[in-house]
């Protein structure tokens, strides 16, 4: 069961999105708490993802608690991951790692969307996620 991830993760697949460019969707159903994958991309240490994160408008950086990664370097594909004020999914930060999991079923050619709410963007960057209960800033 360890592995069933894996075979979630493969059905992945990036096109344009309704929120902003392109976004991240799922070729078959996702269940309820189901780890989906996990952030990857280059190791660098925090203070470089903070250099990195302040001259950019879109950020694929997560911290972690002793390094950081720049999913803007490789193939990682939840670097396409966009933000919703009412998402499907919720990231899992341990130490070393940050994984995705699905907070509800997700269906066949549904985008997976998270909540950037802790991020680089500092509130400043207006939201286009359209849910209902918008924020109308990350």
């Amino acid at each position: 069961m360890a592995g069933d991830w894996r075979r979630i993760y493969e059905a992945l697949f990036v096109r344009k999105s309704a929120i902003v460019g392109r976004g991240l969707y799922t070729a078959r159903r996702i269940a309820r708490r189901a780890k989906i994958g996990e952030f990857g991309g280059e190791r660098i240490g925090l203070r470089e993802a903070r250099r990195r994160a302040k001259g950019r408008d879109i950020v694929a950086i997560v911290e972690l608690d002793k390094f950081a990664y720049d999913a803007s370097v490789g193939d990682n594909a939840f670097r396409w991951i966009n933000h919703s004020c009412e998402p499907n999914t919720f990231i899992r930060c341990t130490p070393t790692r940050a994984e995705f999991y699905a907070l509800r079923p997700i269906a066949p050619g549904e985008e997976l969307t998270t909540d950037y709410v802790e991020s680089h963007h500092n509130g400043k960057l207006p939201c286009r996620c359209g849910a209902r209960k918008c924020r109308g800033f990350i």
